[in-house]
């Protein structure tokens, strides 16, 4: 039998069955023993098949306790807005000019926001921003005349969810460093935010599996039942 690694060994907990939410966080935080502050990942199996129009899920949502993270924020606007943008705390703004920059390549970013008016400009970044999950889209508020809030929100916290082809959402929901309190109660908002988000073709089981896991440690099955599901 091959001998498992040290890290597994050390890993406290029953993997395999599903953990109430409170014990489930418990176990993630215990496990995440690297040398760096482990990022909180959170995967959700949905009962939708992303192929049909009628059982796509996306949506943004404002995590309580933040991300842990530094949010790049990209700002696609002029004049007035462009101003409101980087008063609000944009790392980078500009409108044809920075549209030229990143179709050359330049990628230093975690989020594009854009006004309404720019989005003629902005489909020109369809082919890059579109496989990275980074094209502004009016249903998660990265389109939108207000840039001042959109800015505020996606650094306080905010972040956008989107159900992948094998009908899966991943989101980061915290770090390993944050209270047992912080991770759960931002665990809670996104599944919250996943069911305002049901679809109309959504038949059968909506949420139906649920696990939690730092970067470096295992994954642990979390009860749906702890949601009130």
């Amino acid at each position: 039998m091959a001998k498992q690694p040290k890290r597994k060994q050390k890993w406290e907990g029953d993997t395999s069955v599903a953990h109430a939410l409170p014990e489930a966080v418990k176990l993630v935080k215990a496990n995440a023993n690297a040398k760096f502050d482990e990022t909180v990942e959170m995967a959700v199996n949905l009962g939708v098949d992303p192929r049909h129009a009628d059982q796509q899920v996306r949506g943004v949502v404002s995590l309580p306790s933040g991300t842990g993270r530094d949010v790049r924020v990209a700002v696609i606007a002029k004049d007035a807005k462009a101003q409101e943008a980087t008063a609000a705390g944009a790392d980078i703004v500009g409108a044809e000019d920075l549209v030229e920059r990143i179709q050359g390549g330049f990628m230093e970013f975690d989020r594009v926001i854009a006004t309404p008016d720019m989005m003629a400009l902005v489909g020109r970044l369809g082919k890059v921003l579109g496989p990275r999950g980074l094209m502004p889209n009016p249903r998660v508020g990265t389109v939108t005349p207000n840039v001042g809030q959109a800015v505020k929100d996606a650094k306080g916290g905010a972040i956008e969810f989107r159900v992948e082809k094998a009908g899966i959402v991943h989101a980061g929901v915290g770090k390993a460093s944050f209270t047992e309190e912080q991770l759960t109660a931002n665990v809670r908002a996104l599944i919250e935010a996943l069911n305002r988000a049901k679809p109309s073709g959504a038949k059968g089981t909506y949420i139906k599996k649920i696990s939690l896991s730092s970067t470096m440690g295992p994954g642990i099955k979390v009860d749906a039942g702890s949601f009130g599901a």
